[in-house]
């Protein structure tokens, strides 16, 4: 699958709208639907950045609609976690591994 497939499924996976998405991520919305038609033109490496990080996804994702693995998005809310967790003590770090641990097994 291509740019237009993935963009298409993923916007449909997060239940958003191609206005919500332009909003969201600064590319016009005509723009947006003109890579969502049959025979679409390829997005500027800017615009796939920045629908990319709007949608939450790398851009490999949305060209090859494939992921490196282990990679890590690091959206805003990752990274206030990341913060978050980093200045807990050692004994609360270890209260919340177990718990992710518990909810990775299940």
């Amino acid at each position: 699958m291509g740019f237009r497939e993935n963009l298409k499924e993923e916007l449909d996976y997060q239940g958003l709208k191609t206005k919500e998405l332009a909003e969201k991520s600064g590319v016009n919305k005509r723009t947006i639907d003109h890579y969502l038609m049959t025979n679409p033109q390829e997005p500027s490496v800017t615009n796939a950045f920045k629908i990319a990080q709007a949608l939450n996804v790398s851009v490999e994702y949305l060209l090859t609609g494939t992921e490196m693995k282990n990679k890590i998005i690091l959206s805003r809310e990752n990274i206030e976690l990341i913060e978050g967790f980093s200045n807990l003590t050692v004994a609360k770090k270890n209260v919340i591994k177990n718990l992710i641990n518990i909810f990775l097994d299940s």
